[in-house]
């Protein structure tokens, strides 16, 4: 990254909770904030044909579809690319001890806006989906989502699909000095403060290690 002239940083994926300037000082070099619609405009490769550009990601670096998009412009383009894997939510829900080759179809919880009349539940339907071969269930929340509206919103879905919510799985800033995890029932975590990022596991059937571990959390 340091020898690059310049690097990018996604902004609109996670509120992380480290600011720009602290990377900034650690790679000694100005960071420049992208939004969504200037990763996806791909304009980011037809810099690299002149320049080794660097675009800084939360997570996986290939979790997004944009960023395989971007590996395929590349790709056509004639421009070299290099992949540099971090660490992601999908490595640190094991802190929970859920086993991680038991986990199904990821989920993504957006903010609703019954005003506008968005109240898209299908991440409930994914659930259902991996409830039905005994799968866990992680559900990733959308930037912005407040933890007691989330709660609102998984109760109220898993009431329409038919789903009893049993004890559910809190992950807030895992890999900081600030993570929490909590594993209990929805209503009596509404009154917890959590901060983002966060994720909602909701666990199919335990394995008596998993049971063991999540009670101590």
């Amino acid at each position: 990254v340091k020898k690059c002239k310049r690097i990018y940083l996604e902004n609109y994926t996670v509120d992380f909770p480290y600011n720009r300037e602290e990377l900034e000082h650690v790679i000694g070099k100005k960071i420049i904030p992208s939004d969504r619609e200037f990763v996806e405009s791909l304009s980011v490769v037809d810099e690299a044909k002149k320049m080794d550009i660097a675009l800084l990601v939360y997570g996986s670096p290939l979790t997004a579809t944009t960023h395989i998009s971007l590996i395929q412009e590349a790709k056509k383009c004639d421009v070299r690319y290099k992949i540099i894997y971090n660490a992601s939510i999908l490595d640190a829900v094991a802190e929970t001890g859920l086993q991680v080759y038991k986990f199904g179809k990821i989920a993504s919880m957006p903010k609703w806006d019954k005003g506008k009349n968005f109240i898209p539940d299908s991440f409930m339907e994914i659930v259902q989906e991996n409830q039905s071969i005994g799968a866990h269930s992680l559900i990733l929340i959308d930037i912005g989502l407040e933890f007691q509206d989330a709660l609102n919103q998984l109760e109220i879905s898993a009431e329409k699909y038919k789903i009893k919510l049993k004890k559910i799985i809190i992950c807030s800033r895992l890999g900081t000095r600030d993570k929490k995890i909590y594993y209990d029932y929805a209503d009596k975590l509404n009154d917890k403060k959590i901060n983002a990022p966060y994720c909602i596991i909701i666990p199919s059937k335990l394995h008596f290690i998993e049971k063991e571990i999540l009670e101590e959390f």
